[in-house]
């Protein structure tokens, strides 16, 4: 395989880690979730997929995440958002297909919308999370969690992931800029959206009012009835493939 890995400086000279295989274009482009990385297995396996076929295929990581440098309390949907398109037009210029995890999917639906039809061929959402910030996280605060917000100015939540998540009011302030719902999200290019009806995360009616914000005639939902967030099984990996595989190119 030849992949090769590197760092991109950011402005402000914060390293990006990234890793690229060369081939014929769209360039397939993962995009993580929130806390997550570009060694997961989804991300892995888009790149094994894409060196069997002679595709390109990038994968990145946003400041605070993996093996990026920068922390990840500092970080926003803009923020991340911005080290995406910084790594992306530095290592995939051309034509585009975003494939989008989570959190990943918001930013990918972001890129789609600031870089056009003309660049970004195709996306394609895994438990897609726009407006998570504002839709799914500030809903389920108590009174207790506003208030610790209010004083320290990040809040611990504990996650069945592992290790509390931080969630900072920077990051929901910030994330009311970057608000895709209820549309229309100005993108009309084929979307393809995988979601879990058993996703604890981001519920699959999420998903129904995403396929509503965006106005392009090419939008296709799966729902998966036993599906988790991290659509990670052999079977949800196997149909990531084929959703790609019959992507338009």
């Amino acid at each position: 395989m030849n992949e090769t890995r590197g760092t991109l400086p950011r402005s402000d000279g914060t390293p990006l880690a990234w890793a690229a295989l060369p081939g014929s274009g769209p360039t397939v482009v993962f995009l993580g979730g929130f806390r997550s990385d570009m060694e997961g297995t989804k991300a892995l396996h888009l790149r094994d997929a894409c060196a069997a076929r002679g595709r390109a295929f990038l994968r990145l990581d946003y400041s605070g995440h993996g093996a990026s440098g920068g922390d990840f309390e500092a970080g926003t949907i803009g923020t991340w958002a911005e080290d995406a398109a910084l790594v992306i037009e530095a290592r995939a210029p051309g034509p585009l297909v975003l494939v989008g995890s989570s959190m990943g999917g918001w930013i990918a639906l972001l890129l789609a919308r600031r870089l056009g039809e003309a660049r970004v061929r195709g996306l394609i959402g895994l438990a897609a999370a726009p407006d998570f910030t504002e839709a799914l996280i500030r809903p389920a605060l108590t009174e207790e969690h506003r208030a610790t917000l209010e004083r320290d100015g990040v809040l611990r939540a504990p996650s069945e992931y592992g290790e509390p998540i931080p969630i900072t009011r920077r990051l929901l302030e910030e994330g009311v800029a970057h608000l895709l719902l209820p549309g229309p999200i100005p993108y009309t290019g084929p979307v393809r959206l995988l979601q879990g009806m058993a996703d604890p995360d981001v519920p699959w009616a999420h998903a129904l009012r995403l396929v509503e914000a965006l106005p392009g005639p090419d939008v296709e939902l799966t729902l998966i009835k036993d599906g988790d967030h991290r659509l990670s099984r052999p079977q949800d990996l196997a149909l990531l493939l084929r959703v790609l595989e019959a992507m338009p190119r």
